[in-house]
């Protein structure tokens, strides 16, 4: 996942570890503690990427879409995922879309909040893109997507190595529409890599533009699936 941020916003803090309701959970996370990915130990990941193709923002007392990650970061199902989606007081958080993906049961779910109502989206357990941008987010969309689908017919799709050269992709060009994001006012302030294999799940983090990533210099963190 790339974070893309205004470079006026507050640094972003890299994971810890925490127990939240009896479970281990890796996140990195913003200064006032929401966050925008998580890793739990039973493999689970959660995601968040804010939806500005909805233009309905929510006009006083909102709350920080990075509390939607903190409060679904320990689950372990959709079941409870979605239950806690329903008591979050969502008519103050302004709208997102959240990918969970649940290794155990190979499934990839994303809920949609549009201001308006919680809906669910099931995806093919497989190789998925999402993109955001505050920018233009229907010509990221097309331009990310596009780049995406011409790196998809590499040999090497897949592999932790593909996975960092396509985080860290110009094409077609640097600038508000590579993945690798870079404005006047804004750029990819981090990437954060995680994978879940056999009885270890580990979640990598660069605190910085990707492109900038050398060898040795992803800080790791481990969680011992239970």
């Amino acid at each position: 996942m790339n974070r893309d941020e205004q470079l006026s916003r507050a640094t972003g803090l890299p994971p810890s570890e925490r127990k939240i309701n009896g479970r281990s959970v890796l996140a990195p996370s913003e200064p006032g503690g929401g966050n925008w990915i998580s890793l739990n130990d039973s493999g689970v990941t959660f995601a968040l990427i804010n939806w500005y193709a909805i233009d309905s923002p929510v006009k006083a007392s909102s709350v920080s879409r990075g509390e939607v990650v903190s409060t679904v970061g320990s689950l372990t199902t959709a079941l409870s995922a979605a239950a806690a989606l329903e008591h979050l007081p969502l008519r103050r958080i302004n709208p997102f879309r959240l990918i969970g993906i649940f290794p155990a049961v190979n499934e990839i779910l994303e809920w949609r909040w549009d201001r308006e109502k919680l809906s669910l989206k099931k995806h093919p357990w497989g190789l998925l893109q999402w993109v955001s941008s505050g920018f233009d987010e229907l010509q990221a969309q097309r331009i990310r997507g596009r780049a995406f689908h011409e790196a998809a017919r590499q040999k090497s799709v897949g592999h932790l190595g593909w996975l960092r050269r396509l985080h860290r992709l110009h094409a077609p060009n640097i600038g508000p529409f590579s993945i690798c994001m870079h404005r006047a006012d804004a750029a990819t302030v981090s990437y954060t890599e995680v994978a879940v294999v056999s009885e270890t799940s580990v979640m990598r983090y660069f605190a910085g533009a990707p492109c900038l990533c050398a060898r040795g210099q992803l800080q790791v963190s481990r969680l011992r699936l239970v």
